[in-house]
């Protein structure tokens, strides 16, 4: 395998899934461009820096998912992107287009754009189980697929706002 096809990218690469890929990557001998949102942080950084492999083939780029740039300099000179990153508010959303859909969109098309425009081979994006949660109406003994979505209605009356301003588009 060429060494271009051993570099890949993980977006959100600080988070709960992201650190668990970034080890596996790591494992398996790739090279790994990893993003968090502030590399001084080193609650987002050093159990990244701390895995076996990581002091030769981990490099850690500060990015903004609406900035373009800082998305294209972490994504160069890899074949593949897994794109993790999102926005994770736990605490009230004030303003569900600026904190949520504008990261959450408009980010994944940074994303995407830029390993176009370096020539990625692959990309992976994941979600959120905010698509799918809360559905109360979905059977409990079905398992929840792609038909599966939030139910608006639901968070609305319920004031849940995480999975409202996600369909609110």
């Amino acid at each position: 395998m060429a060494d271009e096809a051993k570099v890949v990218c993980v977006t959100g690469g600080s988070g709960c899934i992201g650190s668990w890929l970034v080890c596996l990557l790591l494992e398996r001998g790739y090279t790994v461009h990893a993003t968090v949102q502030n590399l001084m942080d080193e609650a987002e950084t050093k159990h990244l820096r701390a895995l076996e492999g990581a002091e030769t083939r981990l490099r850690l780029f500060q990015i903004d998912l609406l900035d373009y740039d800082s998305l294209l300099s972490s994504i160069s000179g890899c074949s593949g992107v897994f794109h993790l990153a999102s926005p994770n508010i736990i605490d009230q959303v004030h303003d569900p287009e600026k904190e949520l859909l504008d990261p959450a969109i408009k980010g994944t098309t940074n994303v995407l754009r830029a390993a176009k425009t370096v020539g990625v081979k692959r990309v992976v994006v994941t979600s959120s189980i905010a698509a799918i949660t809360p559905s109360p109406s979905w059977p409990a003994d079905r398992v929840k697929n792609e038909d599966c979505w939030a139910d608006l209605d639901y968070c609305k009356q319920n004031g849940v706002s995480r999975c409202c301003s996600l369909y609110s588009v």
